[in-house]
């Protein structure tokens, strides 16, 4: 999920904005400030959002999109320390489960970092749109922890296993290019025109038969639907424990004090 640093608590309505117009629904990520970092009751929103949109006869299409400079630094690390996922019901897995299942199709607008959760949740998106500025990274080990959101199943199945280990294990970023060549995006335009890309995407889509394009998704994502829910669910299994051990808390006691982490007891 990766991290930003501790904030001070704001409306989680500012947060995550959400506007349906032309069976558009847009979710922005607005919290640029933090580095659209994500707290626990703006997962929630964002899970909320997609529950609604899904029982929404006027929804026919979702977007979600960042800032022109920043999609998502992750997890809002104070906020994430002080409520840590421990159940299955959190705020996070609600949003994951929620993504990961949604009938709707999906377009995802990516421009700047999208770090953690910020990259493993276009993996649900059905269309993503990234500017030439985005940076793809994955940084659960660095952190003491395992991938969630079933990347430790698609991003070997997308990328092949030598170029998904690269990734999770050293957890370094890459870039736009590479991430369109490794068939996690769909195209890259300039930083300032990629919501708009989207946007437009989004409202052809919204134009056409929505049964038809549910149905499609729906045979397209059939064959993984089961193992994609079985590994999220082993993954939070194991991320609520790893969280617990004393690498993460080394790693999150490195962060908060600004150094460089020692893993060598662990």
């Amino acid at each position: 999920m990766s991290a930003s640093a501790p904030t001070s608590s704001s409306s989680t309505a500012a947060e995550i904005l959400t506007h349906v117009e032309a069976g558009v629904m847009t979710l922005t990520i607005n919290r640029v400030a933090r580095k659209n970092s994500i707290t626990a009751a703006m997962y929630g929103a964002m899970a909320d959002a997609l529950e609604n949109a899904n029982h929404d006869a006027a929804v026919r299409v979702v977007v979600i999109q960042g800032h022109e400079s920043i999609f998502s630094a992750g997890n809002d690390i104070g906020d994430f320390l002080n409520k840590p996922p421990s159940t299955a019901d959190a705020p996070v897995f609600r949003f994951l489960r929620g993504i990961s299942s949604f009938p709707k199709v999906i377009v995802a607008a990516v421009s700047g970092p999208a770090v953690g959760i910020g990259t493993t949740l276009l993996l649900h998106c059905d269309l993503v749109y990234a500017g030439d500025n985005a940076a793809f990274s994955l940084p659960f080990v660095n952190l003491g922890l395992c991938p969630e959101a079933a990347s430790s199943f698609l991003l070997p199945q997308l990328m092949g296993y030598p170029r998904a280990a690269e990734a999770l294990l050293l957890g370094e970023p890459f870039s736009a290019e590479t991430a369109l060549e490794l068939g996690l995006i769909n195209r890259i335009v300039p930083p300032l025109e990629v919501n708009a890309l989207a946007q437009g995407q989004a409202l052809k889509l919204a134009a056409k038969p929505l049964g038809a394009l549910m149905e499609t998704k729906r045979l397209m994502k059939k064959g993984n639907a089961g193992m994609v829910a079985e590994r999220m669910a082993e993954e939070g299994v194991s991320f609520g424990r790893m969280l617990q051990e004393p690498a993460a808390r080394e790693a999150f006691t490195a962060f908060m004090e600004k150094r460089r982490p020692d893993f060598s007891r662990f």
